[in-house]
């Protein structure tokens, strides 16, 4: 089924570099996948490996010193009967295009909704200056666009609500405000950067269960970046895995699951915390070493000083090309060569 659907966005061989007097951080390092229209395709991978820059790029909102160096950001999009590609990387990031399709086409939840919003600024405003970018509305128009998207993720007593500032809402409200800002224009792609972050396990699954109601009544596509595998089993459809930059392997998630093939991908799983472990008094199994510093990326491998299946004179030396693994999986490993 997800075969047949459109792409709505394709990144190509996509690098992001960043430019610092100690060196070059080489964030995102040739990055390719493929995300279609209506599906949820999920971003795992540790703290460091370049989820979140990559999806700044996508947007263009990567402040310098970081700059795209190489690689395509293909938008595939219709309008009336013609459907039409665009390469975000060609646009301005301050020019009129990219500013009408960042917000109004593709939009972004990010992690910290406390950090993200302004404090000096009620949540109505917010949404309302939101919806002001991009709609030639009068102000009670859009105030009550505003009230309408508040109700339609469930926040409570939107009319009251939306009045209130950002330091008045627990987590999670502030989190549905955060999820009504990006969907005021009724996006044909939702970017959820760690959309649950700092939320406690009752609030994430309200937060989470929204999301897929909310995809389900307007037809969007979700990029859903985490480092929570439980939530990946939750809410995607098919996973990427990154690590220092790149994608090590693509994948269904249920093939992502129950027959990973990267190395990387075993020790993430293997490192979930399982029911029952601590009784049996077995100890949390950890990824041995610390992800490389993004300055200087090991030879090879980027991955080899921490894996269990290195191979001496290939892993440290021959850059793993990548391969299809099975029907629908790709992996980057010299394994399966």
């Amino acid at each position: 089924m997800i075969k047949t659907r459109p792409p709505l966005l394709e990144v190509e061989g996509l690098k992001t570099r960043f430019y610092l007097d100690e060196g070059t951080v080489h964030a995102v390092n040739g990055v390719t996948f493929t995300v279609r229209a209506g599906e949820t395709l999920g971003v795992v991978g540790e703290s460091g490996c370049g989820k979140s820059v990559m999806a700044r790029s996508i947007l263009r909102i990567v402040r310098p010193p970081g700059h795209i160096t190489a690689g395509k950001i293909l938008y595939h999009r219709t309008i009336g009967n013609q459907r039409e590609s665009v390469d975000l990387t060609k646009l301005d990031p301050r020019g009129t295009e990219m500013r009408a399709i960042r917000g109004l086409e593709i939009s972004m939840v990010f992690q910290e909704p406390m950090s993200s919003m302004s404090p000096v600024h009620s949540i109505g405003q917010q949404i309302v200056e939101a919806i002001h970018v991009h709609k030639d509305v009068t102000k009670e128009a859009a105030w009550q666009e505003a009230v309408e998207m508040l109700a339609n993720v469930g926040m409570p007593e939107p009319q009251r609500t939306i009045q209130r500032y950002p330091h008045e809402l627990s987590g999670g409200m502030c989190q549905r405000a955060m999820i009504a800002m990006a969907l005021c224009s009724y996006p044909d792609l939702l970017i959820a950067d760690e959309p649950t972050t700092a939320l406690d396990v009752t609030t994430e699954a309200q937060i989470l269960q929204l999301m897929r109601d909310l995809q389900h009544r307007f037809g969007m596509a979700i990029l859903f970046i985490t480092h929570n595998l439980g939530v990946i089993a939750q809410m995607t459809e098919r996973v990427i895995v990154m690590y220092l930059g790149r994608v090590v392997e693509a994948a269904r998630v249920e093939d992502i699951f129950h027959r990973p093939h990267h190395p990387y991908t075993q020790a993430l799983l293997r490192s979930v915390p399982r029911l029952g472990q601590k009784v049996h008094g077995q100890r949390l199994t950890s990824i041995r070493g610390n992800v490389p510093n993004a300055y200087v990326i090991p030879q090879g491998c980027p991955f080899h000083p921490r894996c269990q299946e290195m191979r001496p004179g290939r892993c440290d030396r021959v850059e793993p090309p990548w391969l299809q693994a099975s029907v629908d999986q790709w992996v980057r490993c010299v394994l399966y060569q």
